[in-house]
């Protein structure tokens, strides 16, 4: 499995794994257009997972690299097909990323209420439940409430100390 920066040849592929339907009900979908404007953003960063075929397997977005509170955004993960590992691999370098790299004091993000698979990985991971934005997203004519998860720092260093490790490299996870 292979981690690297998005590029913007990769859109299509990102696009496509945003369709799936299953996806598209929890995490929203975004035009070409829309991706390459906020991979040309300097406060976003954008990563891909590769499996053994060179089809983009998953993506993952952070956002708020620039900020000056050192809060970083999770903004999407999303896999083409789960339970292979790439998620879990995507959110461990997402973190690692923004936590060692960024020097983040804060990693959030907001998942679906109702979205309880994705809220037990986060969960498992350390990120911890904060709240919820009530029916703040309007998504196909309904609106939906948010669960706001993050994990600090010190937790992740905690974690870190345990034994828990992230993936680091760019180039093998």
């Amino acid at each position: 499995m292979v981690i690297r920066a998005a590029l913007p040849e990769d859109v299509p592929q990102i696009v496509v794994i945003e369709q799936i339907p299953e996806y598209r009900s929890y995490i929203g979908a975004w035009s070409a257009e829309e991706h390459l404007r906020a991979m040309a953003d300097a406060d976003n960063e954008y990563f891909v997972v590769h499996g053994e075929a060179a089809a983009v397997e998953g993506f993952a977005i952070l956002q708020g690299i620039h900020s000056v509170h050192h809060s970083l955004h999770l903004k999407r993960i999303a896999v083409r097909t789960p339970n292979r590992g790439y998620g879990r691999a995507l959110l461990e370098y997402a973190t690692s990323r923004a936590f060692l790299h960024h020097r983040a004091h804060r990693f959030w993000l907001d998942v679906f209420e109702t979205n309880t698979r994705a809220r037990r990985v986060y969960e498992g991971y350390g990120f911890r439940y904060e709240g919820v934005m009530r029916e703040a997203i309007l998504l196909d004519g309904e609106y939906h409430t948010l669960a706001l998860m993050s994990l600090l720092d010190r937790e992740y260093t905690a974690r870190q100390q345990q034994g828990v490790h992230s993936v680091t490299s760019s180039s093998r996870a």
